[in-house]
């Protein structure tokens, strides 16, 4: 990927509806140059696809955190297999160091981010959390 190849994916970050035209334009290339790069992309799975956001589901999980987890021994199997059938648990990941894993958590009020932090904490092969709350997000 070069330059031009990051410049075009943050303006679909920014705008997945912008057409081939606006974004040529935008780029200073040919729609053509941005057609083949857009297919290029795709075909190497570096675009998986493109979405929309509603301003509902952006409020049903208003209150976002990061939960890092560090687990007991070889629990971590079991512990993701019960994180999954949380619905206040938006992703999963496994890591390295002092955490092993991180887990996304998003709901609509404080009130039922504390009831999933206390219930989540309560996992047996839990050995110790840390969570903070998202406060922004900004585009990369």
């Amino acid at each position: 990927m070069d330059s031009l190849d990051h410049q075009l994916i943050a303006l679909l970050r920014e705008n997945a509806r912008l057409s081939v035209a606006q974004l040529a334009v935008q780029l200073k290339v040919s729609r053509a140059t941005v057609q083949n790069r857009i297919d290029r992309l795709t075909a190497r799975r570096v675009l998986l696809g493109f979405t929309v956001r509603t301003a509902a589901e952006a409020a049903a999980h208003r209150v976002r955190a990061m939960m890092t987890i560090a687990v007991e021994g070889d629990r971590a199997d079991a512990i993701l297999k019960q994180l999954r059938g949380y619905p206040e648990v938006r992703a999963l990941h496994t890591t390295n160091g002092r955490w092993d894993i991180v887990a996304e958590l998003g709901t609509d009020s404080l009130e039922t981010f504390d009831a999933a932090l206390r219930s989540i904490r309560t996992i047996k092969g839990i050995a110790n959390t840390e969570t903070s709350l998202l406060l922004s997000t900004h585009k990369v």
